[in-house]
């Protein structure tokens, strides 16, 4: 699936249980047309120990050094001999995102589902929504969507397009929830 341009998300639910995390992703997914359904990642890394789980689950993931964008997976390097580095692998199944987060130990990391579109919102006058902006995302160990506040908990957010903003509350009350935070344009 490919973005024509960014979305916008909003955090919905910030939580040191990542379970709670993923039950709301999954409540969230059930209002949604999960036609083509992709699952993208990223996870910052610091460590070999994180690093080797990960390459094993993604061989063929893109990966940069944090501090030298010219060391990276395009042009052959180890990374390990790069850390911190940064890691993506777009376009995977669902299957992946258990193996992901044990991987990912306490490194920042985003795990992002990406689908067809969002349902129809009549309570705040919205047809259903097309893929453009049809993203739930994951921040674990981080609060942002760009991975740069590590934190000690998780941050589910959903994404809309920048005109169906009000979308966005109408989704997390879909769930149970509100909306905790200002709408940010995604990194992706």
């Amino acid at each position: 699936m490919v973005s024509v341009s960014n979305s916008y998300a909003r955090p919905i639910l910030r939580t040191v249980d990542l379970s709670e995390g993923l039950r709301i992703v999954e409540r969230l997914l059930a209002i949604a047309d999960l036609r083509d359904l992709e699952v993208d990642f990223e996870v910052r890394i610091s460590s070999a120990r994180t690093l080797s789980p990960l390459l094993e689950l993604f061989p063929d993931a893109e990966w940069w050094a944090e501090n030298d964008w010219k060391r990276s997976s395009a042009k052959g390097d180890d990374p390990s001999a790069h850390l911190p580095i940064v890691l993506r692998r777009g376009a995977r199944s669902p299957e992946t995102v258990d193996p992901f987060l044990d991987a990912v130990g306490d490194s920042p990391a985003t795990v992002r589902w990406d689908f067809m579109g969002w349902p129809e919102a009549p309570e705040v006058g919205l047809d259903i929504g097309g893929a453009r902006g049809a993203f739930v995302t994951l921040c674990v160990n981080a609060r942002d969507l760009d991975l740069e506040e590590p934190a000690n908990d998780h941050t589910v957010f959903v994404h809309v397009k920048q005109f169906e903003s009000e979308r966005a509350p109408w989704l997390a009350a879909q769930v149970g929830l509100r909306v905790i935070g200002d709408l940010v344009m995604a990194p992706y």
